[in-house]
């Protein structure tokens, strides 16, 4: 989710689609948060760790 987010957030900053930088980031800050929770020890959707 992380690297999706990455990649959409270069795409709307190249191509100037504001739509798809603001998927991109939200989609990026919902990744670190998944991947924080799991590297912390806290079971994320029924998991122990989210990779």
């Amino acid at each position: 989710m992380v690297v999706f987010g990455l990649i959409l957030l270069i795409l709307g900053l190249v191509l100037v689609f504001k739509i798809l930088w603001s998927i991109g980031m939200i989609l990026l800050l919902v990744g670190l948060v998944l991947w924080a929770m799991g590297a912390l020890g806290h079971a994320v959707g029924g998991r122990r760790h989210y990779y």
